[in-house]
Formats: structure tokens, C-alpha cells, sequence
């Protein structure tokens, strides 16, 4: 351990596991009014990464960097400096650009490479303040969905060590559900947030695509990438959504009101038919606690055609623009590789699901001419469909589980089943995919324990540019639901 961590940590004893289960609000108003330094708190970070190390949830941490970067931070609040983030350490994944810190996006011929700028929310973060605690592992070029890594390993679930994050955001969830950061910056093309959040029993929140700023993070579909943020509550997701777009009404709703007469559709025939038996039995469990509560909950069917809607839509969008995509990216910001060698050195797995479905010469790629059909009359008819639920019926949002089943085990990725039925890992997305196909915001809140202890993950998903109220109406829910304490 480094000397200077070990010696501020002895003198803090028991107050080092304090310190880490505080949130992202709270640690800023903590610093704020001087009840604890920027470098006390970053130094108890510091040791419960250490002690998670097993986790393998970052891929770089510049210890020395991150104390003096808080030192700075405390002598800027002496000196009378305010901002909303001041001196908090956050986590970021490793698919952001970060200035002077190493980004590797999950590569090994990247291990080292260290850009010279910040991606935007990275500079929004730390124009508020906030300092950089390190850059969280990832799936390779984020194309995964268990959290596993050739290079860098496969990142464990805090809740179970036998267990997958999910992914690609893998190190983002892990580390803020073991308390090593109150929050970290994720990335959300098919479910990268909202997966690995409701496995590892976070919140995770995928904002209408576009609402946060995407320059700087490596991409895998224009059409649908997002970025977003991993925490312990939503109050803490509301708080960077007001950092990372300066839009500071992000609250609609008075923190006193209620759910009652809140209108809130779920589609039991699209996205309760292959849920594990737990999961559903949780799922029914909440909409009941709803009810009580005052919401209006009621059924949509969306078509027995919808799945495969947005299941054929969405995978295509995202294979056919991932060459594309990552090839500008690497040009734009004058990363030293090429897509070329990116794809000859992937792992066996990934580079096999490459070649059959995002080279265009593969035998799964999507024509230029589907292409068109998914984005001209797939997502058209996505879209028409979820009007029917959000203008015709009233819902304020739709609710599912995030995920058909809790965390599998790390060695049966390539053997998952759901329901009793064997299926891809693809499957975990199953109902992310459905804010991801048109760019709705999206939530996954804890909704509880199976009975093995694993957690359960509740998503809501909104109309377009609809964030606020969304994050207003799931910090209700999160009241009635409760919070995940960190495993520290």
C-alpha cells in the first residue's frame, strides 16, 4: 500500500469505512462544510480499493496524482471556492478519453496509451469540481454484456464473488457497489449501465441519448450510444445530471409528494414470459407495492411482434455503425491504432462475433438496405407503439425488470439459462433494449434479494427528453423500494 494512504488511514481508523459508504451528495456537502477534507475521504477510498483489489473493477489509479489533486481541492475550499463536486473523487470508465491518465478502452494494445484531453463529461465533472479516482475496467471496446476482460480480467460482482457485474460498464458497478467511489461514468448502447447496475444492486441511469455530451468516449453506435452514471441513489444520479448538462431544474417534482394518481404501464406478454421465476415473482411483488402506494399501474400489450421489433432493429443498428464509429473515433482523436488491428487483437471470442456480424463482409451483417429499414421504418414503428402507451394511456413511465435473471456465475457465461431455456449472454439485455432502440431515458433501481442474496434490478423507461421527471418519479419509488447499502 502506499505510505501515504496507509498513514491517513491508521489515524482514521474505524472512520475509513465511514467515509466510503457515503453518497455522492453527501460527500460533497461533507467537504463542503468542513466536516471532513477532500484528502481524508480520497484517501479512505483509496484503502477500500485496496482491500477490493480482488474485484478488478479499475483498470488505472494514479494514487499520488488523485492526494495532491485533493490536497488542491481543500486548499481551493480554504481559499473560498465553491462548486457542487469539490474535491468528491469519482470513477470513470475506461472508454473515456481522461488527460494525462492512461484510457485504454479495454485493449492491451492500449494499456498505456494516455490521451491529452478530456472526454466532455469528464471536463463537465471537473469543471464542478470532482477529481478523477481512476479509470474502471470494461469489455473490450464495451462489447459485452458479463464483465469479463482478457487483459484486464474478469470484474466480480461485490455481491458475490463467484459472480458476473454484468456489463460493459462492469468496474463502474462493481466499484460503487463495494464502496470504492460514490459514483462513476458509464457508457449505455444496448443496456451497459442498466445491466451490470441491477446485478450489482446500484442505480444506474441512461439519460435520452444526446442529453450528455459523447465526445471523447469511444463509441460503438452513433444511433445509439449513451452516457451515463452509476451511484447508491438517485439523488446522486439527479446530481450529475445536473453537473454533466448544466441544467439545474432537474427536480419537477416537490421531494414531498407522492405517488398517488402516478400512471405506470408494464407489458407482462413482451417482458415477463422469459424472466427467471424469482425475478418475476419480485417484479409483481413491486407493482403491488405501487399500488398501495397510489400509483395507478396497468398492462400494455405492445404486439406480439414487438420483441422481435426491436431485437432485429436494435442489434442491427449497433453491428452495422460499430466500424464506422470506432474508426472515426481513433482518427478524430489521433489514438495510435487502427480498427484493423483493434479487430486482430481481440480475444478469440469477441473478434469470431466481429467477423460474423460487424465486418460487412460477415455472414450476420446488416445490409445497408436493413439498415435503412431499421432506422426509417423499425424504429418508426417503435416509436408509434410506445405513443400508444405514453400519450394515448397516460403512462409516465413503463416498468419491467432490468434484468430476466440475477447475476450468473462467472463460469457459466457461455451456458446461461433463463426460465429453464439455454440462451446467448445477449439475452441479459433483453429488456434494456428497449429504451436503447429509440433513445428513451432509462433507470435500473434495486428492487430487492433472491432468496440466494443476489439483487434484483426494477427499470423504468420514459418518454423522450422526459429525465427529469423520470429521475423525480424514481427517486419516489427508490423511497418505497429502499437503497443497497455498499458491501464494505
Amino acid at each position: 500500500m502506499n505510505d501515504k494512504i496507509a498513514a491517513s488511514t491508521e489515524t482514521s481508523g474505524s472512520h475509513v469505512l465511514e467515509l466510503a459508504s457515503l453518497g455522492l451528495a453527501a460527500a460533497a456537502d461533507a467537504i463542503r462544510s468542513g466536516d471532513m477534507t477532500s484528502e481524508s475521504y480520497a484517501s479512505a477510498l483509496l484503502y477500500q480499493a485496496r482491500a477490493h483489489a480482488d474485484l478488478n473493477a479499475f483498470i488505472a489509479i494514479d494514487e499520488d496524482a488523485l492526494l495532491q489533486a485533493a490536497k488542491d481541492a481543500d486548499k481551493a475550499r480554504a481559499a473560498g471556492v465553491e462548486a457542487p463536486l469539490l474535491g468528491v473523487p469519482v470513477g470513470i470508465k475506461d472508454s473515456y478519453l481522461t488527460a494525462g491518465l492512461a484510457t485504454s478502452i479495454g485493449l492491451e494494445r492500449l494499456a498505456h496509451f494516455v490521451p491529452t484531453e478530456d472526454a466532455d463529461a469528464v471536463r463537465a465533472v471537473k469543471d464542478a469540481g470532482a477529481l478523477v479516482f481512476g479509470k474502471n475496467n470494461l469489455v473490450e471496446m464495451s462489447y459485452g454484456l458479463t464483465g469479463h476482460n482478457e487483459r484486464f480480467g474478469q470484474v466480480k460482482n461485490p455481491r458475490a464473488l463467484e459472480r458476473v457485474t454484468g456489463g460493459s460498464s462492469s468496474g463502474s458497478a462493481a466499484s460503487v457497489a463495494a464502496g470504492i467511489v460514490p459514483a462513476s461514468l458509464g457508457g449505455d448502447t444496448v443496456g451497459s449501465i442498466r445491466v451490470p447496475a441491477s446485478l450489482c444492486g446500484v442505480v444506474g441511469f441512461k439519460p435520452t441519448t444526446g442529453r450528455w455530451p459523447r465526445n471523447g468516449v469511444a463509441p460503438i453506435s452513433h444511433t445509439l450510444d449513451t452516457t451515463g452514471v452509476f451511484a447508491r441513489s438517485v439523488e446522486d444520479c439527479i446530481l450529475l445530471d445536473q453537473v454533466v448538462t448544466g441544467d439545474q431544474t432537474a427536480e419537477s417534482v416537490e421531494r414531498n409528494s407522492n405517488l398517488v394518481g402516478a400512471r405506470l404501464a408494464f407489458a407482462p406478454r413482451q417482458f415477463l414470459e422469459l424472466v427467471d421465476p424469482e425475478v418475476g415473482e419480485r417484479f409483481r411483488e413491486v407493482v403491488r407495492q405501487l399500488k398501495d402506494a397510489g400509483a395507478e399501474v396497468f398492462e400494455i400489450d405492445l404486439g406480439e411482434d414487438f420483441n422481435s421489433l426491436i431485437q432485429t432493429a436494435t442489434w442491427g443498428i449497433f453491428a452495422h455503425e460499430t466500424q464506422g464509429a470506432i474508426s472515426d473515433f481513433l482518427r478524430l482523436h489521433g489514438i495510435p491504432t487502427t480498427f484493423a488491428e483493434i479487430y486482430e487483437g481481440l480475444k478469440p471470442q469477441l473478434r469470431q462475433a466481429w467477423e460474423y456480424m460487424v465486418l460487412p463482409s460477415g455472414p450476420g451483417a446488416t445490409s445497408v438496405q436493413d439498415y435503412k429499414v431499421a432506422l426509417s421504418v423499425s424504429r418508426p414503428e417503435i416509436q408509434r407503439r410506445l405513443k400508444q402507451a405514453f400519450v394515448s394511456k397516460g403512462a409516465i413511465a413503463i416498468l419491467q425488470p432490468t434484468t430476466p435473471c440475477t447475476a450468473p456465475l462467472i463460469g457459466e457465461q457461455e451456458g446461461l439459462r433463463i426460465a429453464g431455456q439455454e440462451v446467448s449472454t445477449l439475452a441479459l439485455a433483453n429488456h434494456t433494449l428497449l429504451a436503447s432502440s429509440v433513445g428513451l431515458p432509462g433507470i435500473s433501481l434495486p428492487a430487492g434479494l433472491s432468496r440466494a442474496g443476489l439483487p434484483i434490478g426494477l427499470e423504468l423507461d420514459a418518454p423522450l427528453g422526459s429525465d427529469r421527471a423520470l429521475l423525480s418519479l424514481s427517486r419516489h419509488i427508490e423511497r418505497i423500494l429502499g437503497t443497497m447499502p455498499p458491501t464494505l
